[in-house]
């Protein structure tokens, strides 16, 4: 007996080291393949897009006088000093819409998404004398193509317009307390997330609206981004306002897209979980056959560990071709038919259909399916272990484990003798 588990043991060890090989052939082939069509999506759809808010500012200048010593002598220059005097934008009305638009690549799906950005602000001269304000807008990217672009001040669109290292900087002369509206519309593509950000010059926002209109569901706000103060459910998704009389500088209001389950971490995290589901089902059969007085050799548990790797391994390659459920479905119908259709040769049609097939389906196919969901799936796997020991410990409680183990091995002596 003591033999016989080591040998099974054996046959563990060998599957699980296999397990982790193929489970980190995956993780290095995935990890290859993003760096490489992650920087190709960027190409095509851009990059996180982070939209700062208009910067408006006026500008002073006044002549100083710089004393400088060359040996003994000092000498005395005029230089002119400019500052920037920031001034808060007096009422901003944004309006986002973004359009979630999945789009895989070998093993991995990318969440690209287009953005229609609408901005409207209102720019007021709170000095005491005519200024000649200034404007800065900044692109979220530049890597990006934004179409249908328009820049407005007052009714007059800006035709001229001149961009440097992804700022637009235009200039308009405003009267003491003389307010004008800026407006700034386009639209473009990014990846992953899409930010609206005050910046750091900024040191406080009056009378801001902010609205997203989402074509999807599941909203997520990434780290240090703020909560809408308004939600509005809609036929598609989501509408979302942020909206604030009166509000201090250094919040950042962001949407982190949905991601999509993506085939090759998935199929990663299942193989390297595999050694958990054999140990599982290698104990049950175990405890099945000693009870049962069912001799099976430790060679037929190698065959049976083999259908279990060609599961997972099956599944690391199907993936690149199929949808990842069909897939799923695909490798389950294989692996059982292996097992089961050879379990039939050595313990009968009976014991290979109930005890064998019943305990493959719970200890593989829906051990692995817990992973589709992906918070859920280490409460799902401790459940099932101790329903397993809750069910062995039932089906055991009363044996012998000392008549038991005697008996069989007295029905391996006769075999072998034979």
């Amino acid at each position: 007996m003591l033999n016989r588990i080591l040998a099974i043991g054996f046959i563990f060890f060998g599957t699980s080291i296999a397990w982790i090989i193929l489970g980190t052939t995956v993780t290095q082939r995935t990890q290859k393949q993003d760096v490489k069509l992650k920087d190709a999506v960027g190409q095509l759809w851009g990059t996180s897009q982070r939209q700062k808010a208009l910067l408006v500012y006026y500008q002073t200048t006044k002549d100083i006088k710089v004393e400088t010593t060359k040996g003994a002598e000092t000498i005395y220059e005029i230089k002119t000093e400019t500052t920037n005097h920031f001034i808060p934008v007096n009422a901003s009305e944004v309006e986002v819409d973004l359009l979630l638009d999945h789009r895989r690549k070998g093993l991995l799906w990318y969440s690209t998404y287009g953005v229609n950005f609408i901005g409207k602000y209102q720019i007021l001269n709170p000095t005491g004398e005519k200024r000649e304000v200034s404007l800065n807008f900044f692109f979220p990217t530049q890597g990006a193509i934004y179409d249908n672009f328009k820049f407005m001040i007052g009714e007059k669109e800006v035709r001229d317009i001149q961009i440097s290292s992804g700022i637009i900087h235009e200039k308009i002369k405003l009267n003491p307390g003389q307010m004008e509206n800026v407006e700034i519309t386009y639209e473009s593509q990014g990846l992953n997330e899409w930010w609206y950000d005050f910046g750091s010059n900024v040191n406080q926002v009056k009378n801001f609206s902010l609205i997203m209109n989402t074509n999807f569901e599941e909203i997520d706000f990434p780290q240090n981004s703020i909560s809408p103060t308004e939600k509005e459910r809609t036929e598609k998704g989501w509408k979302l306002q942020w909206k604030y009389s009166n509000l201090l500088s250094g919040i950042q209001i962001g949407m982190g897209m949905p991601r999509k389950l993506n085939p090759g971490p998935w199929v990663s995290r299942i193989t390297k979980s595999a050694p958990v589901s054999l140990f599982l089902f290698f104990f049950l059969l175990f405890v099945f056959t000693t009870v049962r007085k069912v001799n099976i050799h430790p060679m037929n548990y190698f065959f049976v560990a083999a259908a279990f790797f060609s599961f997972h391994l099956l599944l690391a390659y199907l993936v690149d071709h199929i949808s990842i459920h069909l897939s799923f479905f695909i490798c389950s119908i294989v692996s059982i038919f292996l097992v089961v259709s050879y379990m039939r040769l050595v313990v009968g049609r009976r014991f290979a259909f109930v005890e064998v097939g019943i305990s493959q389906f719970v200890y593989l196919v829906l051990f692995s399916y817990t992973f589709f969901f992906e918070h859920y799936s280490g409460l799902a796997i401790t459940i099932l272990c101790i329903l397993t020991l809750f069910i062995v410990m039932q089906f055991t409680g009363r044996l012998k484990w000392e008549t038991v183990f005697k008996q069989v091995e007295k029905g391996s002596n006769s075999i072998e003798s034979h």
